[in-house]
């Protein structure tokens, strides 16, 4: 007689994972700006805010660039002050 289902049984033996592959901790990205000790974002430094901009012309979230709360929070209002005066594009078109 077949087992019946758990919660978080799919029936292939693998139990508990998600289905998201290799497990494990990741190591958190260290926020780049605290490393260089920036405190200032300038948005008139463009050669920085671009490497926080993709082709796309989005803002690159967090847990994608790896700043931290405090220095993402001066990137986009550094980037929306570029985008504003068109040192950088609102979208790449």
């Amino acid at each position: 007689m077949p087992r019946p289902m758990e919660r978080n049984d799919r029936g292939d033996g693998e139990r508990g994972r998600g289905g998201r592959g290799m497990g494990g901790p990741r190591r958190r990205r260290s926020c780049r700006l605290c490393a260089e000790k920036i405190d200032y974002v300038d948005f008139k430094d463009v050669k920085l805010l671009q490497s926080f901009v993709p082709e796309r012309g989005k803002i690159m979230p967090r847990r994608i660039s790896g700043s931290c709360a405090l220095h993402q929070r001066k990137l986009t209002e550094a980037i929306k002050r570029a985008r504003n005066i068109a040192l950088l594009p609102y979208t790449a078109a």
